[in-house]
């Protein structure tokens, strides 16, 4: 996978552009990957609630789950589906909003300097191997730009935001990921 590094995107992937995203602080710059795990409705896979939710047209009649969470605006830079295909939602020099209250290596504003994956899934199942390799494939080409990600950096949603949150899961296989990304 390459990125250019001029525009933030990953060349060969379906752009989705979300509104919710912002400029860095002009001190920032991604130093970590925030790893998470979405599925919409909650448990099911392949429909388009991801992409709704995180481009602000999900339809709170179309899911009862979805009456809670239509009016939150959060993004991801990139999103995993289980057949590894890549969706981009916000270039990675922009900040996208995905880590909400949390804290990292003794920092709070997380979205500052961190790049946010989504992989779809659930805690209660596997991930596919496909996105294992994606994933790597994708924090071998974001670290070529971005090299403070270093193999120690790698951390996922329920690290930075312990009690509030629990994605990846128990089932990500954090072993088999970081031999990838080697």
């Amino acid at each position: 996978m390459k990125i250019d590094s001029a525009s933030g995107l990953v060349q060969g992937v379906r752009y989705v552009p979300s509104p919710n995203c912002d400029d860095r602080p002009e001190d920032a710059s991604p130093e970590v990957l925030v790893i998470h795990s979405i599925s919409l409705p909650p448990g099911e896979f392949g429909g388009p609630g991801i992409e709704q939710l995180f481009s602000n047209t999900l339809n709170p009649a179309d899911h009862p789950y979805y009456r809670e969470i239509a009016d939150h605006r959060v993004s991801a830079h990139l999103l995993i589906r289980r057949n590894g295909e890549v969706i981009q939602f916000v270039p990675l020099h922009r900040r996208a909003w995905h880590a909400g209250q949390s804290c990292c290596e003794g920092r709070t504003r997380v979205n500052d300097f961190s790049i946010g994956i989504e992989l779809e899934g659930a805690d209660d199942r596997p991930f596919e191997p496909i996105q294992y390799q994606v994933l790597a494939e994708l924090t071998r080409a974001i670290r070529e730009i971005y090299p403070a990600i270093t193999s120690d950096r790698l951390y996922g949603h329920a690290d930075i935001s312990p009690g509030r949150k629990t994605d990846p899961g128990p089932h990500f296989d954090w072993q088999q990921y970081r031999a990838l990304c080697a």
